[in-house]
């Protein structure tokens, strides 16, 4: 299935050594061994929707995608026209009636997180048509073993690892959330039909048995936690009122902050896709009533009004946020922040100061969290993005770690109330000796 299922990512062949001695040779070969199950077993940990070590047996089956029926007649399509897609495993024993929906981010390679993103210019979105985040001709099945939150091992994913699991495919540019159509550089038609995706799948999703829920999970990751904002409310309320339902918001803590430049280049991003793809009708009525629609994009105004129970994990050193928001290419030319941004220990003592007041922006705009009673978050100072699919991040000897528990306990603990209170924010970097540098950037 090496060519057909996506990602899979297998060790790249180590170059030829001289054989060393026959004495030596049997403990060489040990110690090699032990070496290569170590990093089979870290990789496995650190790639999200992968198989596991291939030397311990077959590897898993994999999800297969399901394209959303009547996808045209419900104006439910793909940038290109195509229907959009999903992956569901099914539950089982106590997790039968448990569901988790997680809104799909993009990631390319094991350590080097891209993410899905969005697309806020016709040039782009003609672009992506031509990749899975356009188009579901260029989607394939997956593997959900080791990824995190979706992994099926009870000892890593103790809190969800048997209920149904759905990973929605993302391929709007807009974080399940437009609504028009435009045309692209060839004169094609570009479907900007987020929101009657995200709605339709959910509607599919219904029929499948998730309207006999007893537990209901909304999660994202990247564009796909700001789509789990965007969406919370309104996925709570298609429920009866005695089902648990509640969404975790994985990086999708956006903000509006200036570059390095002094301009609000990623303001430009967002009002793009706000005015390209329309957007409107999912943004709050409360914040449209005062403020611009662009604004009212960013989760710092989202979450004032959301009522539904939330957790925001997120990174206060985000990796992506300080490449695309922070140290955006258009910024600066200075090969010391390029160095600087590509990793946080090469960072001098006035940069780090520049990414504290990022992070100070981050914990300011989150006070409004400290109020909702039913509210979790997890913000640690890892230079990192995305931390729920990555079993390394999630759950494993090397996962970050606030109050002396991981994330996977963090929001276990939060979601099944285990403890009255889980709201912990780090220090500032370099302060956590638990963000490790195998932690995807």
């Amino acid at each position: 299935m090496a060519d057909t299922t996506e990602p899979l990512l297998l060790p790249a062949p180590h170059p030829k050594q001289r054989q060393p001695p026959p004495r030596t040779r049997a403990w060489g070969c040990g110690l090699t061994a032990a070496v290569l199950v170590l990093l089979l077993l870290l990789l496995a940990a650190s790639d999200p929707l992968r198989p596991c070590c291939r030397l311990f047996g077959e590897p898993p089956e994999p999800v297969e995608l399901t394209l959303l029926a009547g996808a045209t007649e419900k104006g439910a399509v793909c940038l290109d026209g195509t229907p959009p897609g999903y992956h569901l495993q099914r539950g089982s024993g106590d997790g039968a009636n448990k569901w988790l929906i997680h809104l799909e981010t993009y990631i390319f390679s094991n350590r080097n997180i891209q993410g899905g993103g969005w697309c806020s210019t016709v040039k782009d979105c003609s672009n992506r048509k031509m990749s899975a985040l356009g188009s579901s001709n260029f989607m394939k099945p997956i593997l959900f073993t080791s990824a995190g939150i979706l992994g099926s091992d009870q000892q890593l994913n103790p809190d969800f690892y048997n209920w149904n699991k759905v990973y929605v495919r993302y391929c709007d540019g807009a974080s399940f959330s437009g609504d028009t159509e435009g045309r692209a550089q060839d004169g094609s038609i570009l479907h900007f039909r987020g929101l009657h995706i995200y709605e339709a799948i959910i509607d599919e999703l219904m029929r499948k048995g998730l309207a006999n829920a007893t537990q209901a999970l909304l999660t994202g990751c990247s564009a796909g936690g700001l789509a789990t904002i965007l969406h919370c409310d309104d996925f709570s309320a298609r429920f009866p009122r005695g089902v648990s339902v509640k969404c975790l918001a994985d990086a999708g803590f956006f903000l509006d902050v200036k570059d390095i430049s002094g301009e609000r280049s990623f303001w430009s991003v967002y009002d793009g896709v706000v005015h390209l793809q329309n957007v409107r009708e999912v943004l709050p009525k409360e914040c449209l009533a005062n403020k611009e629609p662009t604004e009212c994009f960013f989760p710092a105004e989202l979450i004032k009004s959301i009522r539904t129970p939330m957790f925001i994990l997120n990174s206060g050193y985000d990796s992506w946020q300080i490449r695309n928001v922070l140290v955006p290419v258009s910024s600066s030319r200075d090969k010391s922040w390029l160095s600087c941004k590509d990793n946080i220990r090469n960072c001098n003592s006035t940069q780090i100061e520049v990414l504290d007041g990022f992070r100070n922006s981050m914990v300011n705009n989150l006070k409004v969290v400290e109020d909702k009673e039913d509210w979790g978050m997890f913000i640690d100072s890892c230079f990192t993005h995305c931390q729920t699919l990555y079993g390394i991040s999630w759950n494993s000897p090397i996962s970050p770690r606030l109050g002396n528990k991981t994330i996977a306990e963090a929001v276990g603990d939060w979601h099944s109330r285990r403890r009255q209170e889980v709201k912990q924010i780090d220090c500032k970097y370099p302060c956590n000796p638990t963000c490790s540098s195998l932690l995807p950037t």
